[in-house]
């Protein structure tokens, strides 16, 4: 990062959050030379390059380290040790938990304060000084402890992602200019417009700015961008929930049914409405413990066990059933009625003989 090769690009990790005019992280911060950031730091290692400006005070938990020739417009408090090259210059106070290395024709106006060991003279680039280390360690026969030292520099278990600025780069409230390209990570809040040559942004961040690359954008699920979207010669990707308050502008834009844009879209090709899956969630986290829809272990959901016993028949014949339940015939035969006919009769013919007394009778029976 100290040499003349810029940084690949400006990566922004996930809950990196912009107040007011400070960059805030969990993690480290890495600034190319020759940058110019006009916020404030808070992190964990602070490293800088040759002629990097800070528009604010410094604040770190770790190492804070400063090439030469950089300014710094307000206060550096360190947690652990600060290295300081030739022609720092530092408007506020330094403040060093740790030791401190300190180059040549430093200026810091009010003054400092460390706990530690205060050593004056140029320090040792990162680079070389690991080399020499190292070079010290094998000629002595310590392999085993050159082996450590090693793991322990070139070991890339960070819990989190560092903020990298790459070389050149200028960041501001107003805009983070990079000849770069740039990732912003979830759940971010940035202030300014993004210039690069190419920009992925994650889900459910907040950039109060406009995006403006060469190449392609993708705006991730549920980010707001508060401004508009417009790529000189790439695509532009929006992903479902996502909301541009302003225009898209592009060759090709891929734009979620689910998500909302306030302006107009101008795209020089096609212009592609995605349907969202029925289900299907961007942004789900199952957790380590979830387990795929599709498979497992190569196992699908129709090689699960099944259940081999002989289903029961929802119709059976009459005969064959197990119902028993009695029943009065609806049409009886004559003879095996209850009712004494003869007598009905007799009282037809020997009585009154007329329909009514039929009937009478009958119902005396």
């Amino acid at each position: 990062m100290l040499g003349s090769d810029p940084l690949e690009e400006l990566a922004i990790p996930d809950g990196t959050h912009v107040q007011e005019h400070d960059l805030v992280t969990e993690g480290d911060v890495l600034v190319g030379g020759q940058s110019d950031v006009e916020l404030g730091v808070r992190g964990g290692n602070v490293i800088a390059g040759e002629r990097v400006t800070f528009g604010g005070d410094i604040e770190a938990d770790g190492d804070c380290r400063l090439d030469m020739w950089c300014d710094v417009d307000g206060n550096v408090l360190v947690g652990q040790d600060a290295y300081l090259g030739e022609r720092v210059h530092i408007t506020g106070q330094l403040i060093v938990s740790g030791d401190l290395d300190i180059g040549d024709d430093v200026d810091i106006e009010r003054g400092f304060e460390a706990n530690g060991w205060i050593v004056i003279r140029n320090p040792m680039p990162t680079i070389v000084f690991l080399f020499v280390y190292l070079s010290q360690l094998l000629r002595i026969g310590e392999e085993e402890a050159a082996e450590e030292v090693a793991e322990e520099f070139l070991a890339d278990d960070r819990e989190v992602d560092p903020v990298v600025i790459p070389r050149g780069a200028n960041v501001s409230d107003d805009a983070w200019r990079v000849s770069t390209p740039a990732t912003v990570g979830d759940d971010c809040r940035m202030h300014g417009n993004v210039r690069a040559t190419d920009i992925e942004v994650g889900a459910d961040t907040e950039i109060f700015g406009s995006l403006r690359a060469k190449e392609d954008i993708r705006v991730g699920a549920g980010t707001v961008v508060h401004g508009d979207v417009t790529t000189k010669g790439g695509d532009v990707v929006v992903a479902p929930d996502a909301h541009v308050r302003g225009d898209i502008s592009c060759e090709d834009c891929d734009l979620s049914e689910a998500a909302e844009v306030d302006g107009a879209i101008r795209a020089r090709g096609e212009t592609n409405v995605t349907a969202v899956t029925e289900g299907a969630d961007s942004r789900r986290d199952d957790g380590p413990g979830a387990v795929d829809d599709a498979s497992t272990d190569g196992a699908s959901a129709d090689d699960a066990p099944r259940d081999e016993t002989a289903p029961e028949a929802a119709v059976v014949p009459l005969g064959e059933g197990d119902l028993d339940v009695e029943t009065t015939p609806a049409v009886v035969p004559l003879a095996e009625s209850d009712v004494d006919w003869d007598a009905v009769g007799a009282a037809a013919t020997n009585g009154d003989g007329d329909v009514e007394g039929v009937i009478a009778e009958a119902e005396k029976q």
